[in-house]
């Protein structure tokens, strides 16, 4: 066989990719990033305005994308999402499972409801998302890429009232090693990113309840979504075709993992 020197791409075009929480934050980016590279980009969340606003921002710079509502934590809709978009745009042959959301309690002050959310939102979600997106791929015997979209929480816990979302991150990081063993014969490469402390809609939150964290870290500072554009564009490209089942960290030596 004889591939290109160097065997790296980052060109999506003809792949149709399906972004979850894409309305804000990183989601928000990614979905940028794909369009940016040929990729036809099927943004989902629940704030379909802001979706909207996205998409044409995505189309003014010559991408192509379009908007999808979707709440993960609704089974019925993850069931029928896939098809949908499948319908209205072609097979998707990318996920990327970004859709999260925190905990910010202490485990022992948590409701019922507050641990169903995280768990229906970080883990049962992503897990029948790639299990429908999957499932399409095996039956037209079509290969495909399925990113994850974990945290260093996953591998750590601070004790600063995230335990539920630490035990849901890394319920996601097994998640993509199990999956990517069975679907290894199919060549559906399942993979993660574990970011660090990123500047996100999510992070102002925590930032708002912490006060600021960089001066914590090392290198002093957080992480730009910007950071994240390599490790997303070789998980998702022909460049990875021989990576499944990995996590890569990204987290600028914030953490002794």
């Amino acid at each position: 066989m004889s591939l290109p020197l160097p065997n790296f791409t980052t060109d999506l075009a003809g792949q149709v990719a399906l972004v979850t929480g894409a309305s804000a934050g990183l989601g928000q980016r990614f979905a940028r990033v794909l369009a940016a590279c040929g990729a036809r980009v099927a943004v989902t969340a629940r704030r379909k305005d802001k979706l909207d606003a996205l998409v044409a921002e995505i189309k003014a710079a010559g991408g192509d994308a379009q908007a999808f509502a979707l709440d993960v934590t609704d089974a019925a809709q993850l069931t029928a999402i896939v098809g949908t978009i499948e319908a209205a745009m072609g097979p998707v042959s990318i996920l990327i499972n970004n859709a999260g959301i925190p905990d910010a309690q202490r485990a022992t002050k948590m409701s019922v409801e507050l641990i169903d959310r995280v768990l229906d939102t970080n883990v049962r979600g992503p897990f029948i998302l790639a299990c429908e997106m999957a499932r399409r791929l095996i039956a037209a015997g079509k290969p495909g890429r399925i990113v994850n979209i974990a945290s260093m929480a996953a591998f750590e816990y601070g004790g600063n009232g995230a335990a539920l979302y630490s035990t849901s991150k890394g319920a996601v990081v097994r998640m993509t090693e199990a999956l990517s063993v069975e679907w290894r014969k199919n060549h559906i490469n399942v993979n993660a990113i574990a970011p660090g402390a990123f500047a996100s809609e999510m992070m102002d939150g925590m930032l708002a309840r912490m006060g600021d964290i960089a001066p914590h870290f090392p290198r002093q500072r957080l992480g730009d979504p910007a950071q994240l554009d390599s490790t997303l564009l070789y998980l998702v490209s022909p460049s990875s075709d021989f990576v499944t089942g990995t996590v890569l960290k990204v987290d600028d030596g914030q953490s002794n993992r």
